[in-house]
């Protein structure tokens, strides 16, 4: 298998890619392209193995099967390992976790937006809308219930490290960024993810990039 992904400072989805892949415990080269500028279009225009995602990462190529987004790479990996390496084996559990998954891949554009993902940054005095503040309040409601339902059995949301740990890692990244407090729980949680290996392997990888994009870099100016 091959994993194409982007700048592992700025790309969230690509980190979600990279860390299923890493969940499922199955062997993956990885490849790393620099988004935007003449370098990413170049290689859009050129590369067939960015063709079938019309040049978005991360993409997944298993021999010639090839996966793109990656709540279906997720999908995919568990289908090839086992379900109950992503999701919780309880019904219930796994009921919320397919729901929180789901809620991360469709929602909370207003905090993409005023705070996208910039493992290196921090950002003091960062100004919040109404709207960026409810997608927060939102995420941390969800953290709250999963943890106190399902959480007893370990650090993470569902207690082991799971799919939902994996959509969820990315915002963890974000709320340490933009200086966003937390509760006790909260701060728990994402200790526990910032301090996962695969999280220390990938924010290292990341602060030793020498890419720098600019649209990601303007909002913490």
């Amino acid at each position: 298998m091959k994993l194409i992904i982007g700048n592992k400072n700025y790309s969230s989805w690509s980190l979600r890619g990279w860390l299923a892949c890493k969940q499922s415990g199955l062997h993956f080269e990885e490849i790393t392209v620099p988004l935007f500028g003449e370098e990413w279009e170049a290689l859009k225009r050129d590369t067939d193995d960015l063709a079938p995602s019309h040049g978005k990462v991360p993409i997944l190529w298993d021999g010639d099967a090839v996966v793109w987004d990656s709540l279906a790479i997720v999908d995919y990996l568990a289908d090839k390992v086992g379900r109950d390496r992503f999701w919780p084996k309880d019904d219930a559990a796994r009921a919320m976790a397919r729901s929180m998954v789901a809620e991360m891949h469709s929602s909370y554009l207003a905090l993409r937006r005023a705070c996208p993902m910039n493992i290196r940054a921090r950002v003091e005095g960062m100004m919040l809308d109404d709207e960026t503040r409810g997608d927060i309040v939102r995420i941390l409601t969800l953290w709250a219930e999963a943890r106190a339902r399902f959480g007893k059995g370990g650090p993470f949301l569902f207690g082991t490290f799971g799919a939902a740990d994996v959509f969820y890692a990315p915002v963890v990244s974000r709320f340490l960024t933009y200086g966003i407090g937390v509760p006790g729980f909260g701060q728990a949680y994402m200790q526990a993810v910032w301090e996962h290996e695969w999280m220390q392997a990938w924010i290292n990888a990341a602060e030793a990039e020498e890419w720098v994009i600019e649209q990601y870099e303007s909002p913490v100016a």
